[in-house]
């Protein structure tokens, strides 16, 4: 069977670069503007993209300084997103260490069923001692612990959400049923972390339940995807590196039973494109040249978990930074700066510079043709089943790849050129609508534990 290129688009305000705001052509208050997102659908799906995807957090990261600030909550954009698009998936991000999975199962069940089987959910465990204290804790929970969590919170999210059989509507207007009561199945789930009872209070949604999406490449997180996810937004700054990682979270999946094509790998990219490479260079550098760097300085220190005095701008990163297992935060990001840093022989600023357009995602420059070579290459070499498409400016830059990179791909046969009407969400990364039976089962995974699992 022929392989398909998946191309996700991620959504972020003005741009993944964080001085795009800066440039002329941006709207600094891009970031709660409706009729903005409602554009960048409209053009993803002109470009016949699997999807679109929002990130989130539930804290303001960093202040108001360095970039625009202030996020729409996900779920709620992406309804409105649904009824402005047809065809591309919505994926929202969502935490499962600061929410209940009962509310979060029904949301994301009202928004498969509002969207005709287009959503997904991003399933993140959030690290940060910030987030932590808008909910009550002096500091997030460890690292493992969030994992353990993370992995009964999604037990009980899809016993929910296959809490009602397909076929539990009657309609008998003259006996006066609606519908079979022997086909809903309560969770009576009681685990360590949650204790839930009742059956959803939606029917079951046009996907069965969204598509499920993990972002840590973690071994805890690496574990966890190997387990659930049904797609995967990594970051990795080498071929190299990316075959390592597809082969291993491959390897995982089949180590549990799971089909590898049953998880789709997509890197972040977020290509610079202009129509010569000198051309795509120089908008590189001009957004490079408007970053602040006192700013970049002080959130790289909160990444690497060290005193902002200890980055020296034009210095390399310390030598004695603490290993990544006492990282209480996002250990795979951490390990992809400081190896990133360490190998080129960065200094701080000259890192700060790599980091400003997508955070650790690869970023390339290069003309149309150049960037579809690239996405070629990792898509056939074992690397990608897809890409996470990251514009660095908005809305020019995913106006760019739709217009000038798409067809490329298209023309090399590695990219749809149109939607198959009526497809899900689901159907359209290859997999199939699973069936209900879960919350039928005893309350299996009660004590879940993630990091042996593979």
């Amino acid at each position: 069977m022929t392989r398909v290129l998946h191309l996700n688009a991620f959504l972020m305000s003005t741009g993944h670069h964080e001085a795009s705001w800066r440039l002329p052509e941006s709207d600094p208050h891009a970031s709660t503007d409706i009729e903005h997102f409602k554009a960048l659908a409209r053009t993803a799906e002109r470009g016949t993209f699997d999807s679109l995807f929002l990130a989130d957090g539930p804290v303001l990261w960093g202040g108001v300084a360095q970039r625009p600030a202030g996020v729409l909550e996900p779920l709620t954009l992406l309804t409105v997103l649904a009824a402005t698009t047809e065809h591309i998936g919505l994926i929202a991000t969502a935490s499962t260490t600061y929410n209940s999975p009962y509310n979060l199962a029904r949301r994301f069940a009202s928004l498969d069923h509002v969207s005709g089987g287009r959503a997904g959910w991003n399933i993140v465990t959030t690290a940060g001692g910030a987030a932590a204290r808008n909910f009550g804790l002096d500091d997030a929970p460890e690292h493992a612990h969030r994992y353990e969590r993370a992995a009964e919170f999604t037990e009980v999210a899809l016993k929910l959400w296959d809490s009602w059989e397909d076929d539990v509507f009657i309609g008998d207007k003259d006996l006066g049923v609606w519908g079979d009561d022997r086909k809903i199945h309560p969770p009576h789930h009681q685990g360590r972390y949650f204790s839930v009872e009742g059956a959803l209070n939606i029917p079951r949604s046009p996907q069965g339940y969204p598509l499920l999406v993990q972002a840590g490449s973690s071994e805890d997180g690496k574990d966890f995807a190997a387990r659930y996810a049904e797609a995967v937004f990594t970051a990795q700054q080498t071929l190299a590196e990316a075959q390592a990682f597809y082969r291993d979270l491959k390897g995982r999946t089949l180590a549990l039973g799971r089909d590898p094509e049953g998880i789709k790998i997509l890197p972040g990219l977020v290509p610079v494109i202009g129509s010569t490479e000198a051309e795509a260079r120089e908008r590189d550098a001009e957004l490079e040249e408007l970053i602040t760097y006192e700013h970049g300085q002080r959130r790289l220190a909160e990444l690497l978990q060290i005193p902002f005095e200890q980055l020296d701008l034009d210095a390399r990163l310390p030598a004695d930074l603490p290993p990544p297992a006492l990282i209480n935060g996002a250990q795979s990001r951490y390990e992809l700066v400081v190896e990133l840093a360490r190998r080129d022989k960065l200094t701080v600023r000259e890192l700060i510079g790599r980091l400003g357009g997508g955070r650790g995602h690869r970023t390339f420059a290069g003309t149309p043709e150049q960037v579809a070579d690239q996405i070629e290459i990792w898509f056939t070499d074992g690397a990608a089943d897809g890409f996470n498409i990251m514009p660095p400016v908005l809305p020019s830059g995913l106006e760019l790849f739709v217009d000038e990179v798409v067809p490329i791909l298209r023309r090399r046969g590695l990219f749809r050129t149109e939607y198959v009407p009526g497809e899900t969400l689901r159907d359209r990364y290859g997999l199939p609508r699973p069936e209900a039976g879960r919350a039928q089962l005893t309350n299996m995974n009660a004590d879940i534990k993630i990091g042996s699992q593979a």
